[in-house]
């Protein structure tokens, strides 16, 4: 089990990914959007977005510092591995308050809040969002119960060393199933957001607007112009 979880999951769900990418793009451009419901409901999105967005970036490229950077490089730059843990801590706590508090809005906005929202969620929306919360509170728990209030995990000795070992495609499921359960729960549920990810409205991720800044203004007319009347300009009921 181990050496499926650890080993071929992750790379079958890395293959959905690229080749969903490559079909979504083919056969559904036109649907390789956001989805936004912005013109259905916008106070609430001014809330939530920016909070969920920037505390997704944040939490990124905390991943991306702690799964990629060895600890031999941080020592060589004058950064203990306590200095490491309290400031990684921190900062991914911080991240993960704003990206909760985001999501939250968001589930709220979209399932509570408006049923003209909930009218046009699809069953692709309902994946993600169960996918999305499930991570995220993962996440949180063994940041906050194991590492806050608990005795902590070093997880660069280990889920790190296995994480840089697939790309070299010699991962060892040994280093990941000595883990706690909740960092092997946090791969898997990744590891499944990675194998869903192109059928769902996160493509938006890969369309960086370039060209917004330089395209024409879309012009919108009414397809029927009202009759007016002549005398008291205006529209006459019919």
């Amino acid at each position: 089990m181990n050496t499926f979880l650890y080993v071929v999951f992750p790379y079958v769900c890395l293959a959905i990914f690229v080749v969903g990418h490559i079909w979504r793009y083919r056969h559904d451009q036109y649907g390789w959007t956001t989805r936004t419901s912005q013109v259905l409901e916008n106070r609430w999105l001014r809330l939530g977005s920016p909070l969920f967005h920037f505390g997704a970036l944040f939490a990124i490229l905390g991943h991306i510092g702690g799964l990629l950077i060895p600890p031999s490089w941080t020592r060589f730059v004058g950064i203990s591995d306590h200095t490491y843990h309290v400031v990684a801590v921190a900062a991914g706590t911080v991240a993960g308050v704003f990206l909760s508090a985001g999501l939250i809005i968001l589930l709220i906005r979209r399932f509570w809040y408006s049923e003209r929202i909930k009218v046009v969620t699809t069953g692709w929306d309902y994946v993600l969002y169960i996918l999305l919360t499930a991570e995220i509170f993962v996440g949180m728990w063994q940041t906050v119960a194991i590492n806050v209030f608990g005795e902590g995990y070093e997880y660069r000795g280990t889920i790190s060393v296995w994480f840089r070992q697939l790309f070299i495609l010699q991962p060892d499921s040994s280093l990941v199933a000595g883990a706690p359960f909740w960092y092997q729960l946090h791969i898997v549920l990744a590891c499944l957001m990675l194998a869903v990810w192109p059928f769902t409205r996160l493509v938006h991720v890969w369309s960086i607007p370039i060209m917004y800044m330089t395209r024409p203004f879309v012009v919108y007319r009414r397809r029927f112009e009202p009759d007016i009347s002549p005398t008291l300009k205006q529209p006459v009921k019919r």
